[in-house]
């Protein structure tokens, strides 16, 4: 029988420190071996007690929670999920610890209630025991960013020569930071993105990517027209679907339930590609957990399409990825370091297309 993964929780707050063990110990296969109430105690901790996993609150006094991280990657080096609050202030805090190496995180429910707990118990349970088994994230590198901080230069709106499709979770902020960054400002593809992240995260993290690639990333919006050079990312607890038109494709988001616990689905982005576009769909599956994208990868694989899964030994959690692949959907296994040359490539060979009477949102 194996042993069980050993959790040390970290929160200011101490119904915190009751509940998420409560909730964490609901499974047999894990122990809570400890709390901490801030950080200075919480690298103590690990320090006697060797958890393989430790939940981390990012709002706490003394050593708060970015610098305890911060530690925790330079010294102990034990795989973090961070536990965050839900508004804007802490998402932007969210991002920025993936940045430094958490292996993912999740959103606190909007009160601290033992019902509400529950809500997140098995989304909690699930992301410690990929955390256990993954180990310590590689971190990524990026290319510095083209732009200079100030407003983009306006270009006319022009048909993306091909449209692509990604679906990517755990460790997807990095990874897509990464691809973005390679790509160049005249990239001809526009970009369609599911990561899966709550609510409310999402247009802060466009805002980041945007802020640190030469394409243009944005939170995406019913109706938003696919233009060459653009990424559009889909909200939080959100489907998105592309509807191709005469005068140009668009994107629109629904409300239709989670499909195999997710909203946003992957899978639902996929197949709108695969039954719109034919043999010029691009699906793209990179770093998650879980199979999402994997059915759909299979529709545009049968349509014709191009089905790209990012290496498995470049992922930070490579089941994604790998459902797609060991069920013979994928055209291509690419390294992440490659993805953008493979992307540029298909996008280049396909004909140039003209401006479109929009403006670009």
């Amino acid at each position: 029988m194996r042993d069980p993964i050993r959790v040390l929780v970290v929160d200011d707050s101490a119904l915190m420190r009751k509940l998420i063990p409560l909730a964490l110990q609901q499974d047999p296969g894990i122990e809570v071996i400890a709390t901490a109430m801030d950080g200075n105690f919480a690298l103590k901790k690990i320090r006697e007690f060797h958890p393989n996993v430790v939940t981390l609150d990012l709002d706490m006094p003394e050593m708060d929670g970015m610098e305890t991280l911060r530690q925790i990657m330079h010294g102990e080096r034990v795989p973090v999920i961070v536990v965050s609050s839900q508004n804007s202030e802490s998402a932007g805090a969210a991002l920025k610890a993936l940045s430094l190496g958490a292996l993912d995180f999740i959103a606190k429910p909007d009160s601290a209630l033992a019902g509400n707990i529950d809500s997140i118990q098995k989304e909690l349970i699930q992301k410690v025991k990929v955390a256990a088994a993954s180990g310590m994230p590689q971190l990524v590198s990026t290319v510095a960013s083209a732009r200079d901080g100030g407003p983009r230069k306006r270009k006319p709106a022009q048909k993306p020569s091909k449209v692509i499709a990604v679906g990517v979770s755990t460790g997807g902020p990095n990874a897509l930071q990464y691809l973005f960054s390679h790509l160049p400002e005249d990239f001809r593809g526009s970009l369609v993105v599911v990561q899966h992240m709550p609510q409310g995260f999402t247009e802060m993290f466009a805002r980041r990517l945007d802020e640190q690639s030469p394409i243009e990333v944005k939170e995406a919006q019913s109706g938003d027209v696919l233009i060459a050079g653009r990424a559009l990312i889909c909200p939080g607890n959100r489907h998105i679907r592309i509807h191709r038109m005469a005068e140009a494709d668009v994107v629109v988001l629904t409300d239709q339930p989670p499909l195999k616990g997710h909203r946003p689905s992957a899978d639902v982005l996929f197949r709108s590609i695969a039954r719109e576009f034919g043999r010029e769909a691009v699906a793209v599956l990179m770093t998650g957990m879980g199979d999402d994208g994997a059915d759909g990868m299979g529709d545009v694989f049968r349509a014709g399409g191009l089905t790209l899964a990012q290496s498995l030994d470049t992922c930070i959690v490579e089941s994604m990825p790998r459902s797609a692949i060991d069920r013979g959907w994928v055209t291509r296994v690419v390294p992440l370091s490659m993805l953008a040359l493979q992307l540029q490539a298909h996008c280049f060979t396909a004909p140039a297309s003209p401006a479109i009477p929009v403006v670009a949102k």
